[in-house]
């Protein structure tokens, strides 16, 4: 249950960041979704200069240490480098990570928090990716910002539902607890829409950003599936965040209906635990899968079982209404069989909280999949002071996109409430010119800024 992936040591963090091409044009900025100076970080570890390397990435993403574990970066900023052409590209979620553990481990502070506030006030419900996103710029330009958290610990899934292999919850945490040493508040076990109404909110601060994710997992909707042995593979890896390894729930047989990435999550960590056997079954050809080709490589690493066109028709049970199995047929030949299983795990997407957003902003404009709809640009919705982010909006994406939206919120909510741009306060040292906040959707490292 220990990470997947090794650290950097000093030498192989300075080895790997002395072959960066330290690009100008540098095709990894654009592919991350947060626009971190990759170039500028790798060469500062180069130079010996770890600290500021971190800087420069907490500076464009708060959750730099937490994406530098979780993020696709095979197929964003690593996926992107010129030297993956001919050679093996750059390694920079490990460098990130390097960057970002050395100032951690540390105690090292490289983020103040403002000593002037611009009088404003800005509510977000939910403390995930978005939530913390915003936040922490919104804070870090001045304004007070709250947090209204439903959980206990803030940090949305990256605290509770990443795969255990992936990522401790102590990183997530850890993040949280920097976002509040630059001057938020988060007020945790509050229920928004019950603790305290849209009215309130909107009486007593300036802007509202919505940033409370998606909601329970999907259920299959078959024969059988209410009873002991099924469950959601979200409150699967919740608990082994949350509970002792050795007391969490896992079955001799495990299966896992689903073809995305927190079915591989579910499967590979069933598996890590100790299943003697887990199996995922997914009801397309493996090339329909949404969960990226290297996770899905994980899990054949682990041992598991992969199962496609396989579509689930009954859950089976005893006469005591235990679970025995499942019952599939596939796809193409028509051919039905029963898998059995005594732990079955479901990962078919997650349900949209249309329903509470509308019980709490009955005119917020939704699309016809109960996303939030909001302007591309600035992240607004059709009601004056609020706006909205991460997966409520965009239906359920990366870690990363989430911050980056929560970025690009705080950008759009700063200039509602002052008139102003932000100044940029950092220098890129590669390029020696000012630019303003990465992830601000204005900035083009080919021209100079417009504005």
């Amino acid at each position: 249950m220990e990470e997947m992936t090794d650290p950097l040591s000093d030498q192989g963090a300075l080895a790997e960041s002395q072959r960066c091409l330290y690009c100008y044009d540098a095709p990894c900025i654009h592919a991350c979704p947060t626009g971190i100076d990759v170039p500028a970080f790798i060469k500062k570890i180069a130079n010996g200069e770890v600290a500021s390397a971190a800087k420069t990435i907490l500076t464009a993403n708060i959750l730099g240490a937490s994406c530098a574990r979780v993020c696709p970066t095979e197929v964003l900023c690593e996926g992107a480098c010129v030297l993956g052409h001919e050679y093996e590209p750059i390694p920079i979620g490990r460098l990130q990570r390097h960057a970002t553990d050395f100032i951690t481990k540390r105690g090292i502070s490289v983020l103040k928090k403002p000593t002037e506030t611009s009088g404003f006030r800005v509510a977000i419900i939910g403390g995930g990716p978005a939530g913390l996103g915003c936040a922490a710029d919104l804070a870090q330009l001045g304004h007070r910002v709250v947090i209204f958290e439903k959980e206990r610990d803030a940090g949305g899934l990256n605290t509770r539902g990443v795969a255990y292999y992936k990522m401790k919850p102590r990183v997530s945490l850890d993040e949280v607890r920097l976002v509040e040493s630059l001057g938020v508040e988060i007020r945790r076990e509050v229920n928004v829409g019950v603790d305290l109404s849209a009215g309130e909110l909107l009486s007593e601060y300036d802007a509202v950003f919505v940033a409370i994710g998606l909601g329970c997992g999907s259920r299959l909707n078959l024969p059988g599936e209410s009873g002991p042995g099924v469950r959601s593979a979200l409150d699967f890896i919740r608990d082994i965040h949350e509970m002792p390894l050795d007391e969490v729930a896992i079955g001799h047989s495990v299966l896992v209906i689903g073809g995305g990435n927190t079915a591989i999550d579910a499967v590979s960590q069933a598996k890590r635990l100790g299943a003697p056997s887990a199996t995922l079954a997914y009801r397309r050809k493996e090339e329909r899968m949404s969960a990226y080709a290297f996770e899905v490589s994980l899990a054949r690493a682990a041992d598991c079982r992969l199962l496609f066109q396989a579509k689930p028709l009954e859950v089976l049970r005893s006469a005591e209404g235990n679970l025995t199995g499942v019952k599939f047929v596939h796809e193409t030949n028509g051919k039905e069989w029963i898998e059995p299983c005594d732990q079955l795990l479901v990962a078919i997407g997650q349900n949209k909280q249309d329903h509470w957003l509308k019980s709490l902003f009955p005119t917020l404009e939704l699309n016809s999949q109960g996303c939030v709809i909001t302007d591309p640009l600035t992240s607004r919705t059709n009601l004056p002071k609020v706006f909205a982010g991460g997966d409520c909006a965009n239906g359920g994406k990366e870690v990363v996109n989430a911050v980056g939206e929560g970025k690009k919120a705080a950008l759009a909510i700063h200039q509602m409430l002052t008139g102003k741009t932000p100044i940029p306060t950092l220098q890129s040292s590669r390029r020696g010119i000012a630019r303003p906040p990465a992830g601000a959707g204005l900035w083009n490292p080919v021209r100079k800024p417009t504005h």
